[in-house]
């Protein structure tokens, strides 16, 4: 298999991978989609509209998630990951693309959260909303793209900076800066965190080996620059849905983004990345903070599976360290966890369907 180095190259092939444009969805692609990633009994089928009586979510790996809130569709980040892997996760970015969202939220821009934002937001329609870097990004993946992007900063804004604005009637977001994982001194004393360590899973690569078209697609987009991080928590009038694709050493960091985050409403449900950099120092504690500021009622973790074989493993290796570092967490305080394991949970229609209210 090439190497990180290889894939580089690769990418200086002078056009041998072409970016891929995705063709604008029929409106019985998009029917097939929602039902696929929503339910059948969640979506009209002559009309492709999704039930506003439930808050829907379905996950397409990494970080990355459809979802159907007050009837309104749209996405958390926007890639499926590939390149090391091909059809490990089951649905494509023309898939993803058909569901027709009306926007996409980005909250990084490294490849493996926003390498695939441009080709499905020219073809669905979607306003693309992250940093003037994610912007940046997205539009340089779909030549003569013309699609828009709300600007929510840049990468040089401050941690806390807070942008508040509506998406919908009655779906209101607010967007918070904060800080990528990162490896910081290991904490002294009893209350330090277990380092979490788990062995990298090659087994994915032997059953789902890389396309040459999906090995380019990574070789493109592995470069990509961060552009800054960005939480979003969307709310309607009876309920309250936070997402992260990284969880930053606040701590020592930037301690005064956890009270910005305490300062929001209380989550209904938190999505939050729990593996990252510092887990190699100081296990989970970096989510575990994140999860004790925005104090959900149910905890779903993101970012713990096996989409980069070589570096990663399955989710299932971070069950076990993850339940252990919650336990820090006084029991009546503590979130249900609905935890997604790969690839059993990809596009696991009511794996994660909640009564809005």
């Amino acid at each position: 298999m090439a190497s990180f180095s290889g894939l580089r190259g690769m990418a200086k092939l002078g056009g041998r991978f072409a970016p891929g444009v995705i063709e604008p969805p029929t409106l019985a692609a998009t029917i097939a989609a929602r039902r696929r990633f929503f339910g059948d009994a969640a979506v009209d089928p002559e009309t492709g509209a999704v039930r506003a009586d439930q808050v829907l979510v379905a996950w397409f790996g990494c970080a990355s998630f459809a979802i159907a809130m007050g009837g309104t569709v749209f996405l958390c980040d926007a890639w499926v990951p590939r390149g090391v892997t091909s059809g490990y996760v089951p649905t494509t970015p023309a898939e993803v693309a058909a569901l027709r969202p009306v926007a996409i939220f980005i909250g990084h821009g490294h490849f493996d959260h926003a390498a695939d934002a441009g080709p499905i937001a020219q073809a669905s329609g979607a306003v693309v909303h992250g940093t003037a870097e994610h912007c940046a990004t997205a539009r340089g993946q779909v030549r003569g793209a013309e699609f828009p992007c709300k600007e929510l900063g840049s990468a040089d804004s401050s941690p806390g900076d807070r942008y508040d604005f509506e998406l919908a009637p009655g779906l209101s977001v607010t967007a918070i800066r904060h800080i990528h994982s990162a490896p910081t001194r290991r904490a002294a004393g009893p209350g330090a965190s277990a380092r979490v360590i788990p062995a990298p899973c090659l087994c994915d690569i032997r059953t789902h080996p890389p396309t040459l078209a999906d090995a380019g697609h990574l070789a493109r987009n592995i470069s990509a620059p961060e552009g800054g991080v960005l939480l979003y928590q969307f709310r309607t009038e009876s309920f309250t849905l936070t997402w992260h694709d990284s969880s930053g050493p606040l701590v020592e960091k930037a301690p005064h983004v956890l009270d910005v985050l305490r300062g929001l409403p209380r989550s209904d449900v938190h999505i939050g990345a729990i593996q990252g950099f510092n887990q190699f120092t100081n296990g989970l504690r970096d989510p575990r903070t994140y999860i004790e500021a925005l104090r959900p009622k149910v905890f779903v973790p993101n970012h713990h599976d096996n989409w980069l074989p070589v570096m990663t493993a399955r989710g299932e290796a971070m069950r076990t360290p993850f339940h252990d570092e919650l336990a820090r967490i006084p029991a009546a305080d503590r979130p249900e966890v609905r935890m997604l394991l790969d690839p059993s949970d990809y596009l696991a229609s009511g794996r994660l369907a909640f009564d809005a209210g």
